[in-house]
This record gives structure tokens, sequence and C-alpha cells, in this order.
């Protein structure tokens, strides 16, 4: 009887079994890596933003349409000449939604808003320019260099126009009549830890989607942060007008830091001058975190316009002052922030009418209460 010989056949079945094995672990470990990928790449994209809504009212101004016995207004709702919150009654902010995308060398920023707090925000944007408040793309160089092309919200003074991202609800005189955006080319710079730096050139201040007039401003930062907080050293430079050739100086200076767990102290100082034309001003931001969910805080600011001989105003008149006392409280449920807040604002000439129509008052008292959901 013929004996059968299996150690050829046994050893041809290994090496088959063994190049399937290693062709299943290489597929498997391929399929591994594109799974990374793309949940690395799906992880870079940003979805932000914030709704808000509040009710306003006057406690001594006028908080409606006046009209006299022949239909014919005489008084209108009396407001703090800063920018937002200012409407009677129930009233809506905006809507905000923020798009990013963040790659080890280059990203983008779409931030859009709608509703009235936006519509101020982006005033000199028309057609449908006029929902964009910020729209950017980036270039990370290396560790210390990042490259940004587009239109970005400003780097000058303390508060910003998302109402999410401040502790009050109004807004300051200083951030009302500074910058809100700028489009151009910056560079930031990272020198160490601690110390930052940028350069910018843009177009005229707030001219966000082109530059109709020729004529460009340039902007500088110093920064300094740590675990406890940061301060910035800001300047602005440049012809901001299509009427004058007069340049504009601004300098400003921002500041917050953590003195305990519970109790923060922020500054805020500026000054900005076109050929006479300007302000100056200064503001504390003291906040105490009384709860997880419960926090108060107030903004103390003073604000008085430049003097000159033509009497032209940015607010309310050459050389007029103002002072703006806004407390705030601000409760946290989930994604939800309640923010009640009681505003006084004193000026050195009478300009608010008041609500019994028989006078002018150099002051106007008012109290809001806002809700914000950030997501």
């Amino acid at each position: 009887m013929k004996v059968i010989k299996t150690s050829n056949l046994t050893k041809f079945l290994l090496l088959v079994a063994v190049v399937f094995s290693s062709s299943y672990t290489y597929a498997q470990e391929e399929l591994d890596t594109e799974i990374e990928e793309v949940e690395e790449e799906t992880s870079n994209w940003t979805l932000s933003g914030s709704v808000d809504a509040y009710f306003r009212t006057n406690f001594n101004g006028v908080n409606k349409v006046e009209y006299d016995a022949d239909g014919d207004p005489i008084a209108f709702p009396q407001a703090p000449a800063s920018s937002f919150a200012n409407t009677p009654g129930f009233a809506l902010g905006m809507a905000n939604v923020i798009l990013g995308y963040e790659g080890s060398k280059v990203g983008f920023v779409a931030d859009l808003v709608f509703g009235p707090r936006g519509e101020e925000a982006v005033f000199n944007s028309v057609g449908s320019s006029n929902i964009v408040n910020q729209l950017y793309v980036y270039y990370n160089v290396n560790d210390a260099l990042t490259l940004t092309l587009g239109n970005w919200n400003t780097f000058l003074g303390y508060e910003v126009i998302s109402p999410a991202a401040n502790f009050n609800y109004s807004t300051s005189y200083m951030f009302s009549y500074g910058p809100f955006s700028h489009t151009g080319l910056r560079a930031d710079f990272n020198f160490d830890d601690n110390w930052t730096g940028m350069l910018a050139v843009m177009n005229p201040t707030d001219f966000t989607e082109f530059n109709p007039y020729g004529k460009y401003s340039f902007g500088g930062q110093l920064g300094y942060s740590n675990t406890s907080g940061s301060a910035f050293l800001n300047l602005l430079y440049g012809e901001q007008s299509p009427v004058s050739d007069e340049a504009t100086f601004q300098i400003d200076l921002t500041t917050g830091w953590d003195l305990t767990d519970a109790f923060y102290l922020g500054f805020n100082t500026t000054y900005a001058d076109t050929d006479g034309t300007g302000f100056y001003g200064a503001a504390i931001y003291p906040q105490f975190q009384a709860s997880d969910s419960f926090a108060i805080g107030l903004r103390a600011e003073y604000f008085k316009e430049l003097e000159n001989d033509f009497d032209e105003a940015i607010v309310y008149g050459s050389g007029v002052r103002a002072l703006d006392f806004t407390l705030t409280g601000s409760y946290t449920v989930g994604s939800l922030i309640v923010k009640p807040e009681f505003r006084l604002d004193s000026l050195s000439e009478d300009m608010f009418v008041n609500r019994n129509l028989n006078n002018i008052d150099d002051n106007l008292s008012s109290f809001l209460i806002a809700a914000i959901y950030a997501f």
C-alpha cells in the first residue's frame, strides 16, 4: 500500500495561513489608521454660538414714543448712547453661529450674526456681508508665528460683540466708540510661554468687506499672560475717514486678574484722537463668584470726549463727560445664562428727557434682564 507523505502539504497550508493572517492584520491596521484619521479630521471641526433676548425699561426716562395733540412725536425712548441693549420693552439681541476648522497648520472661522445686535456690529457692511461678524483663514507657519487673512473682531478693548463672552450685558462707551472689526492681514507671534505680539495692516476700521477709500491702518499688540490673568497693550494708527487725511491714533490697555479663587478684577483704559476729535476713558470690572451658578459684577466707567474748537462730537458733544455704573448679576443653569442688570448713566450736561416730559436731566437709570443661551 502506498503511503501519502503530508509534510509538504502541511508546510503549504501553514504558509497560506500565515500569509492570510498577515494580510488581514495589515488590512485591519490600515482600516484602524483610516478611522483614526477620519475621527481626527472630524474632531477638528467646531460649531458654537449663542442666542439672546432681553427686557429693558427706564426708571426716570421715556420708554415709548410720545406724541402731542396733533399726533407729532415730541419724545422718543431714552437710552445711553452706547451700543446694544438700548431698545425698550421686550427686545431681541442676536443669533450667533460660529463654524470653524482647526488643522495642524491651517484653519478658518466663519462667524455669522442675525438680529439687531448683529446688525449694529456690522453696520458698515451691506448686501450679503451684513451677517458676517468674522470671516478669516489662518496659517500656522510654525510654533512662533501665525498669519491670518480676512475679517476679525477688534483686538482693542475689554469687551466684545458676543453677549456670551461679556460679563455685563450692555456695553461700555469705550467699547461702543472704539473699533468693532478689522479686515486685513495680521501676524501673531508667540515669543515664549508668557509673551505674545501682533502686527497688522488693515482697511479703515469697520469697513469689513472691502476697502472703498484706498486708505489703510496699522495695528500692534504686546501681551503678557500667566495662569492668573493677562495684560495687553494695543495700538491703532491710520487714516479711517474718507473725507479726512488726518490719521486716527488710539492706544489701549486691557488687563484682568484672578486676585483670589472667587474675586476677579479687570481694567481697561483707552485714548483715541483724530485731528482733535476723539475720547479717552477708563473702567474697572470687579467680579465676585458667589457660588458655582451665581456671580455679581460691576462696571464703573469714566468717559470723556475731547474738547475741540469746532465742537465736533463723537457721542454727546465736545468735552462732555459720561459716567457709567452698571451692576450685573449672572445666574447660570446648564447652557442658559440669566443676567439682571441695573445701569446709571450720568452726564456733565442735560441730555435725557424725563418720563414726565417736563424736564431734561443729566442722568438716566435703567434696568434690564437678559437671557443668553450659549452652545
